[in-house]
C-alpha cells in the first residue's frame, strides 16, 4: 500500500498542475466559444487537433523509450538524457524548416487566409516537442513540485495573454478607444491572438526548462539511440494511432458531416466535448504519475497485485466523477455559450470513452514493461482503424453524435483486444466481479438522475448529491474491507 500511496501523492500533484493548469484554461472556454462565435472555435479545434497528432509523431515514443531506458541500472543515464534530448533537438529543426518552407501547403490544408496562422502552428508544435524531454526528466526524477511550477507557469502566461487580448483590448476597442491597445484589437483576428499567446507561453516555458538540461551535461551516444529507436518506434505507432483515434472525429467532421456548416457543427462539438473536462483531467494526471511510476515497480514481486488494485480504484475515481458531471450538468453548461449547448447530448457518451480509454492506459502496461510493444500497435491500428471507418459510416447520417459513439466502441474494441492478449504475455488478475459491480451501480444511479424532474432545482441537486456520496460510501466502503483482510493475511503469514 506505501506505493500506492507514493503513486496517489505523486498524481495529486501532477494532479495539481494538470488540473489547475487546464481548469483555468477551462475557465478560457466562455470567453473562446463568446469571441470566436462557432466558426472560428471550430477552426481552433481544427488545428490544434493536428497539433496534436503532430506532437506524437515529432516525439516518436522517445518519452516512453527515455522512462524505460532511464530506468536500467545499467544504462548511463547522462547518455539516455543527451541521446533522447539531441534526437528530437535533430527532427524537430528538420520540422520546422521544411514547414516554413511549405507554409503554403499548411494554409491550403487548414484553408485559413493568413500564412501567420501557419507559422503560429508550426511555432507551437515545435517549441512544445523541445519541452517534451525536459519535462520527462523532471517525472522520472520524481520532482513533481518543479514539474508543477513550470506547468503553471507557462498556462498563467497563456491565459493572462488571451485575457489582455480577448477582454481587456476588445472591450477598449468596442468602447471606441483611440489607444494603443483599443486599435491592437481585430475582430478578424480573434483566431490569431488565441495562437500567439500559445507561441509566448511554449517559449516561456523551454527558456525556464533550458537551464534543467544545460547543468546536466548530458551526452549522445549513436549506439543507444539505435536502440532507443528500437523501441520506442512500436511507442510512435501506438501514440500515433492513438491520437488519430483521439481526434480524427474532429477532422473528419468538417468533411463528412451533412450539414451546410460544417466548421460550426465542429465548434459545437468541440465545446461540448470541453465540458468532459474533468474527466479528462483525471486521466492526464493520473497518466503522468503512473507511467514512470509503473515502469520503477516493474520487478518488484507484487507488481502485478499493485496493478490490479490500481485499476480498481483509478475505475472507482472514473465513475464519481461521471456521475458528477451527469449530475451537476444543468449547472457545468453555462462554461459554453448559449449557441454551443444544442450538443449537450453527447457528454455522457464522451465521458464513458474516455473513462476506457483511461482503463486501457492503465492496462497496456502489460506490453510496455514486457518489451513487448508490436502489441500495442495491434490494438492502437485496430482502435485506429473502427474509429475511421465508424466515422464514416455514421457522420453523414447522424451527425457529431456518430463521432462520439465511434469513440465509445472504438475504445471499447481496443480494450477487449487489448486484454486477450495480455492473457497469454503478461496476466494480471483483475476484480471484474467488483469492477462490473461499480459500473451496474454507477450507470443505475445515472439512469434515475435522468428519470428526475430536475425543475425543482433544490429537491433535485439534494437527491443527486445523497446518491453521489452514496456511491463514494458504498466504494469506501468495501475497499476498505478488502483492505483490512489483506492486511489481516499477510499479518498470519
Amino acid at each position: 500500500m506505501s506505493q500506492i500511496k507514493k503513486l496517489a501523492g505523486q498524481t495529486v500533484i501532477y494532479g495539481l498542475s494538470n488540473m489547475l493548469g487546464r481548469f483555468l484554461n477551462y475557465l478560457l472556454v466562455p470567453l473562446h466559444t463568446m469571441v470566436l462565435g462557432k466558426f472560428f472555435y471550430g477552426q481552433l479545434t481544427y488545428i490544434y487537433s493536428s497539433t496534436a497528432i503532430l506532437l506524437v509523431l515529432l516525439t516518436y515514443g522517445m518519452e516512453t523509450g527515455f522512462f524505460r531506458f532511464a530506468s536500467k541500472k545499467e544504462e548511463n543515464y547522462s547518455k539516455v538524457l543527451g541521446t533522447s534530448l539531441y534526437s528530437i533537438i535533430a527532427t524537430t529543426s528538420i520540422f520546422l524548416v521544411f514547414s516554413i518552407l511549405l507554409k503554403d501547403l499548411w494554409q491550403g490544408y487548414f484553408e485559413v487566409q493568413s500564412s501567420k496562422i501557419v507559422i503560429y502552428f508550426i511555432l507551437i508544435i515545435s517549441l512544445d516537442v523541445l519541452n517534451a524531454i525536459p519535462f520527462a526528466k523532471l517525472r522520472i526524477d520524481e520532482r513533481p513540485i518543479k514539474f508543477m511550477i513550470i506547468k503553471l507557469f507557462g498556462i498563467f502566461i497563456n491565459i493572462g495573454l488571451n485575457l489582455f487580448y480577448l477582454m481587456l483590448c476588445r472591450k477598449l476597442s468596442e468602447a471606441g478607444g483611440e489607444g494603443f491597445l483599443a486599435k491592437l484589437y481585430n475582430q478578424d483576428l480573434v483566431l490569431d491572438y488565441v495562437l500567439i499567446a500559445n507561441v509566448i507561453s511554449s517559449a516561456a516555458t523551454f527558456i525556464i526548462l533550458l537551464p534543467e538540461i544545460v547543468k546536466f551535461k548530458p551526452t549522445f551516444d549513436l549506439s543507444l539511440l539505435k536502440r532507443m529507436l528500437k523501441y520506442s518506434f512500436p511507442i510512435l505507432l501506438i501514440g500515433l494511432a492513438g491520437q488519430f483515434n483521439d481526434q480524427i472525429d474532429k477532422l473528419l467532421i468538417p468533411d463528412l458531416i451533412n450539414d451546410p456548416n460544417p466548421v460550426e457543427q465542429l465548434g459545437i462539438y468541440s465545446a461540448n466535448f470541453k465540458l468532459s473536462i474533468l474527466m479528462v483531467l483525471f486521466i492526464q494526471m493520473f497518466r503522468y504519475a503512473a507511467e514512470p511510476f509503473f515502469f520503477k515497480n516493474a520487478e518488484s514481486k507484487d507488481a502485478k497485485k499493485l496493478y490490479a488494485d490500481i485499476m480498481n480504484y483509478f475505475i472507482i475515481f472514473g465513475l464519481i466523477i461521471f456521475l458528477g458531471v451527469m449530475f451537476y450538468i444543468d449547472i457545468l453548461k453555462y462554461f459554453i455559450a448559449e449557441e454551443f449547448r444544442e450538443g449537450l447530448f453527447v457528454i455522457p457518451i464522451l465521458l464513458i470513452a474516455k473513462l476506457i480509454f483511461g482503463i486501457l492506459f492503465s492496462l497496456s502496461i502489460w506490453y510496455k514493461v514486457t518489451d513487448k510493444t508490436q502489441y500495442g500497435i495491434i490494438v492502437a491500428v485496430t482502435g485506429a482503424v473502427i474509429t475511421i471507418l465508424l466515422n464514416v459510416i455514421l457522420l453523414p447520417k447522424i451527425g457529431y453524435l456518430g463521432s462520439a459513439l465511434a469513440s465509445l466502441i472504438s475504445y471499447t474494441v481496443m480494450l477487449i483486444v487489448s486484454y486477450s492478449l495480455s492473457i497469454k504475455h503478461y496476466l494480471i488478475k483483475y476484480n471484474f466481479k467488483k469492477i462490473s459491480f461499480y459500473f451496474i451501480l454507477a450507470f443505475g444511479l445515472f439512469v434515475i438522475s435522468r428519470l428526475l424532474n430536475s425543475e425543482n432545482s433544490w429537491m433535485y441537486y439534494s437527491f443527486v448529491t445523497t446518491m453521489l456520496i452514496g456511491f463514494t460510501g458504498i466504494a469506501y466502503l468495501i475497499e476498505k474491507k478488502t483492505l483490512y483482510n489483506e492486511n489481516k493475511h499477510r499479518k498470519q503469514i
